[in-house]
């Protein structure tokens, strides 16, 4: 892997967490990951982008356990109705994780990457959360919404999120013992929590920013 680093970011919804890794990439001058993972995916893998975008960081539960074969990483899919089950995407997108994370230094935004990228020597695991207050503001104001459907989405999204990390790994969604540095951005704003992160990733990785 040579000197390649990872910074794997997990993040509440409204949180600020995608904003602030745009600002970090853009600080690093890497590459962020994020939607860009399931259209790799769907070109590594043969199947459509939509196979990938109807699961985006679902859990189908019960069926996905039992209700399907799991079936080889080949073939041109061009439609949803193949019998493909939520751990074979899931298994897919973590091949793309691992062969993007060999040959270059990036920063993913969720799909687990933590969890898949455990044994990466140069990996940086980060999560944000923020102020109740903060989060519904910030999600009304990119959507439009009243507070209190802002309030209604961010609690959704939130139980997405971990329902879809806990299943497909060993660790718990939020839980600070599983990431290197667990951040609250009311505290310092984004523009903040970006200096803050810059300068742990300099000392744990000795990069020059």
């Amino acid at each position: 892997m040579h000197n390649h680093f990872t910074i794997n970011i997990g993040r509440q919804f409204g949180s600020g967490g995608k904003s602030i890794g745009e600002r970090l990439a853009k600080r690093l001058g890497v590459k962020l990951y994020d939607k860009e993972l399931l259209l790799l995916a769907a070109r590594e893998s043969g199947f459509c982008e939509e196979c990938f975008e109807q699961r985006d960081e679902q859990r189908e539960g019960i069926r996905a356990l039992f209700g399907h074969f799991r079936i080889p990483f080949v073939g041109n899919y061009q439609s949803c109705d193949s019998p493909l089950s939520g751990e074979t995407l899931f298994r897919i997108q973590s091949d793309v994780i691992r062969q993007v994370a060999e040959r270059e230094s990036c920063i993913f935004v969720g799909r687990c990457a933590d969890y898949i990228l455990r044994d990466h020597p140069r990996s940086i695991n980060l999560f944000f959360t923020a102020d109740k207050e903060d989060r519904i503001r910030r999600i009304s104001t990119r959507t439009g919404c009243s507070a209190n459907e802002a309030e209604a989405q961010m609690e959704a999204m939130d139980r997405q999120r971990a329902r879809y990390y806990n299943y497909y790994t060993t660790r718990r969604w939020g839980d600070a013992a599983s990431y290197d540095l667990t951040i609250n951005t009311s505290r310092l704003g984004e523009e903040g929590t970006v200096d803050l992160v810059i300068d742990f990733i300099n000392k744990k990785l000795k990069i020059n920013e």
